[in-house]
Order: C-alpha cells, then structure tokens, then sequence
C-alpha cells in the first residue's frame, strides 16, 4: 500500500510540472536585446548613426578608409607593366616555407583556374586554346617567369587573363606559384 501510495505521489507531481509548461507562452528573457538585436531596415533612417551635423544617418554605412577584410594581407606592388618587371628583377620567393607547400593542393588548383587555358603540363594548350576559344596563350618554356612574377600575374591578370585574386588566397596564389615553377621546370 505505502508502494501504490509513493508511485501516486510521483506521478501527481510530474502530471502537475508538465501541466504548467505552455509553448505558446515562452518564459521570460533576462536582457532580451542581448539576445534578439535591433533590426534595421536596410539603408533606412537611424538615431544609431547621427552625423555631427544633427542629421539623422542611414543604416547601411560605408566601410572606414583604409579598412580591410579580416585575413588580407596587402600586395605592396602596383599592377603596373613596371612593377612586373622589378618582380622579375628582384626575384621575390614564396613566403611559405617548405612544409606549407602542399604540391597535391597546388596542383588540384592550378587544374581548377589554370590549365583550362595553358594545359595540364604548362604548355598553353588547355582546352579552351585547342578549342580556339583563345589564342595565344603562352607556354612556360617561353617565358622568363620567377614566383614572383607568376603570383603577380594571378594576382592582377595579364593580357586576356583576368585576375584570380577574388577566387585564390593569398596563400593559394603562391602554392599555384611553386606550381608552375615546377612544371616549368619540366618542360
């Protein structure tokens, strides 16, 4: 009998705890705006940004002058002819160290952005070159190339190349760099 008793009670207390929770009426938050910010309609109105003027300012701001992207690293080269030739001057190397260089990495991302015009072994006829899509795309054995000039060249472009810069880090642009030394070297 105590048994049936001590199992009513328990059962009591869980059917009386769970009858208290209601779905449509979350609990309360202590500091809700910590927790939901304010929305700000785009470009609209807001006292959050008032010029010194007193003039209510918009909501979409301008960036301040020099910042940058968090994980840029500035290229202090200009995209001048000039400036490519004093990189092939200078003779400037990677600065990724040996064990930065994954040759296996290099080479999926030269096969990605690179040999579609100058071919799997850098000899400039990828497939939109055998294709006649584009013409003239050099080979490397023709060329006097360092590392430097080539991450300045997928840097900026050169001539019909565009620039990879928007879809290579900086990082990527030098292992795409050793990449083409190596198999410049090849041919």
């Amino acid at each position: 009998m105590k048994s049936l008793l001590k199992i009513a009670f328990v059962l009591g207390i869980i059917v009386s705890l769970s009858s208290c929770k209601d779905d449509l009426k979350p609990n309360y938050q202590y500091m809700p705006n910590m927790y939901e910010s304010v929305a700000y309609e785009t470009y609209s109105e807001s006292d959050a940004f008032n010029s010194p003027t007193g003039e209510k300012g918009k909501e979409g701001q301008i960036p301040a002058e020099g910042s940058i992207k968090r994980g840029f690293v500035p290229y202090e080269y200009p995209n001048t002819p000039e400036a490519l030739a004093a990189i092939k001057a200078l003779n400037p190397k990677s600065p990724l160290d040996a064990t930065q260089v994954d040759m296996k990495k290099a080479e999926e991302l030269y096969g990605i952005y690179c040999a579609i015009c100058h071919g799997g072994e850098g000899n400039g006829k990828g497939k939109l070159v055998t294709q006649e899509k584009f013409l003239g795309v050099p080979s490397y054995a023709d060329r006097v190339i360092n590392e430097g000039s080539v991450f300045h060249v997928v840097t900026y472009g050169l001539n019909s190349m565009g620039s990879h810069a928007n879809q290579l880090s900086q990082e990527e642009r030098w292992l795409v760099a050793a990449y083409v030394m190596q198999l410049k070297s090849k041919l």
